[in-house]
């Protein structure tokens, strides 16, 4: 929305898509791609609260589909190579899961053909 700080915009989005309140405990990243197109990630305290789905008033149909709670170990590669990106290595937690990881290798081994 105009003139909407980014700390607003994402705390506005979690209540319509999401049904949650919640407060920003920190920024962990902030990225530029291009000159208008920024990305912020936050770490969102929201309580006991359960998520739902939402709607988002800016589209017709819902943009999301389902909500689940997921363990690292439960997520694929790539989605936490996203997630890095996102900045979640900020978060002590995170960081010291995979501090835990080895150093096996595990690029598949067909990728870039």
């Amino acid at each position: 929305m105009q003139g909407e700080k980014p700390e607003q915009a994402a705390i506005r989005e979690l209540k319509e898509e999401c049904c949650v309140e919640g407060n920003i405990i920190a920024e962990v990243s902030h990225t530029k791609y291009l000159a208008d197109s920024q990305s912020y990630t936050y770490i969102v305290d929201i309580g006991r609260q359960e998520p739902q789905l939402g709607v988002d008033p800016e589209f017709a149909v819902p943009i999301l589909v389902d909500i689940a709670w997921f363990s690292l170990k439960d997520v694929p590669e790539r989605d936490r190579a996203f997630l890095w990106f996102s900045g979640l290595l900020a978060v002590p937690e995170f960081y010291s899961e995979v501090e835990q990881w080895g150093d096996d290798i595990s690029y598949p081994k067909d990728a870039g053909k």
